[in-house]
Formats: C-alpha cells, sequence, structure tokens
C-alpha cells in the first residue's frame, strides 16, 4: 500500500508509518477557539509522537436547516487556517463544495477533503484532483453513506485518470442503516485499502443520528458522543492507517454537530488508546 506524506511537516500516513491523526473543530466558529484546539491537539501529539494535521471547515454546506450556522466563509475561513499553518507550522485540512473554491482551498490547504455527499461528482472529483496534485497536497474523500466500500474504486480510478500523480486517502465515516442512524462496516476498511489508499476513520461523523437532534425537533443532526471512542478504536483495530476526529472546548454549546463531537479532554487518553491499538496491529 501507498504511503503519503507531508514532508515540510514531517506528517505521513499508510503502512509503516504511525497512526496519522487528522483532528480539530467541525467548523471555525471563531479564531481564538481554532488556534486553542489545534494548540492544544499539536501538544498531545507531539508528546505521542503522532503526525498531527489540523481540521476545520469554513463553511458547511450540507445543514439540516437554512438557519443553521455555516461558518465564516471562504477568505475570512482561509485566513484563519493560514495564520494557523503558519503560526503552529502544521498541516491544515478543511473540506470544498464548488468547484470555484478549489484553487485557494488547495492553494492553503495540504489535504482538500471532499465530502462524502459530493464524493461523485465528476467536475469537483477533477477538479480537486489536479489542484492538490499541483500544490503537492493530498486528497482525503470521504466515502458516502449510500456507497458500498468496494464502490470507492471509481472514486479512485477518477482521480488517477485525471491527475496520475495525485495522491488519496479514503475516509470512511459510516453507511446509511434504516431512518436517522449510521453504522460502521469494519470489513469495510481492509477493502479500500486493498485499492493502495491509506484509509482513515471519521468516529466524529460515524456517530451522527442524521436529522434526528431532539434539541431541535429534527431540524440538526444528532449523536451519540460515548460511540466517537468505540468506533475509532474499532476502526484502527481492523486496520485503519489514521483517525478523523472533531473537539471542542464545550461541545454541548459547539455550533455544528455538537452531540457527535468529544471535550477537548478526551484527545489525550483517546489517542494513547489509539496509538496502542495501532502498533499492535502494525
Amino acid at each position: 500500500m501507498t504511503t503519503h506524506s507531508l514532508a515540510a511537516f514531517n506528517w505521513a500516513i499508510g503502512t509503516g508509518q504511525p497512526l496519522g491523526v487528522i483532528a480539530g473543530v467541525n467548523v471555525l466558529e471563531s479564531r481564538d477557539l481554532a488556534f486553542t484546539v489545534a494548540t492544544q491537539l499539536k501538544s498531545v501529539c507531539q508528546e505521542l509522537g503522532l503526525p498531527f494535521a489540523f481540521k476545520a471547515s469554513f463553511d458547511k454546506a450540507n445543514r439540516s436547516s437554512i438557519t443553521s450556522y455555516r461558518g465564516p466563509g471562504l477568505e475570512p475561513g482561509l485566513e484563519i487556517l493560514r495564520a494557523i499553518k503558519a503560526d503552529l507550522n502544521i498541516p491544515i485540512c478543511t473540506d470544498l463544495h464548488e468547484i470555484e473554491q478549489v484553487e485557494p482551498v488547495a492553494a492553503v490547504a495540504d489535504i482538500v477533503q471532499i465530502p462524502a455527499f459530493l464524493c461523485r461528482q465528476t467536475d469537483l472529483v477533477v477538479a480537486v484532483a489536479k489542484a492538490t496534485s499541483a500544490q503537492g497536497g493530498i486528497v482525503q474523500v470521504k466515502k458516502a453513506q449510500f456507497l458500498a466500500p468496494w464502490d470507492t474504486s471509481n472514486i479512485v480510478a477518477k482521480i488517477a485518470e485525471a491527475a496520475p500523480d495525485a495522491r488519496v486517502i479514503l475516509c470512511e465515516r459510516g453507511t446509511s442503516f434504516g431512518y436517522n442512524n449510521l453504522i460502521v462496516d469494519m470489513l469495510g476498511i481492509e477493502q479500500m485499502k486493498s485499492l493502495g489508499c491509506p484509509v482513515t476513520i471519521d468516529a466524529t461523523h460515524a456517530v451522527q443520528l442524521p436529522g434526528a437532534d431532539p434539541r431541535t425537533a429534527g431540524a440538526s443532526t444528532g449523536g451519540r458522543r460515548d460511540g466517537v471512542s468505540v468506533i475509532a478504536r474499532s476502526a484502527i483495530a481492523a486496520g485503519a492507517d489514521g483517525v478523523f476526529l472533531e473537539f471542542h472546548t464545550d461541545p454541548d454549546k459547539a455550533l455544528c454537530d455538537g452531540p457527535s463531537c468529544l471535550p477537548l479532554s478526551a484527545a489525550k487518553p483517546l489517542l494513547s488508546d489509539l496509538k496502542a491499538i495501532h502498533q499492535i496491529v502494525q
């Protein structure tokens, strides 16, 4: 299996590498919160010897309600991410939704993430593949909730055809299971790895209950926060190369997906466990 690296930051993921960590906040709420979370996660990962990339979204386009908080937007969001990257010397991961966002995002983000619900949008996938390849970055594709693990082979092939030098990470984030529920098929991790791509587990979004937050009568997504560590540990034991996690200083007050994110204090104990499991599997 291919190993991908970001040499400027000593970040790598794949066979023979330490557990790759992509973690941060769901959406940029403020500059201070982003820097607080990024600084603490960097410290934890340095202590544990784990490669760390900070993740945050500048816009959450896929919201249950038109009134839901979406983020600061492209330009203000990228300015914050650019500052974090420069001040803390860490790679950045962020997602996008429109072709017009690709070039400016690829110029800042070292890992450009294609959201699950857009992973089959050919024009967007091709544009991201070309832009990240030109910038020396990495594409992380989230497997859609409606796709089988082996269906991601078409996405990988599409990216390779558009940009032969493009580097791809596949991200498992759960599969729709009836109404308002997701499950994770751990067998899918090895199936996606067989495509020659490192695989991460988005344990945060895998515990979502789409459109089922009782606090808003279904106008936002619910979640099972206690299940994040269960999904993460299970996926690393099943062979995942990295983990995708979202944290907040006060999850119950988070402006997006609070029921699924973890308190910042949970980072060190969980990542310590995941590191130990990953070492055993390796």
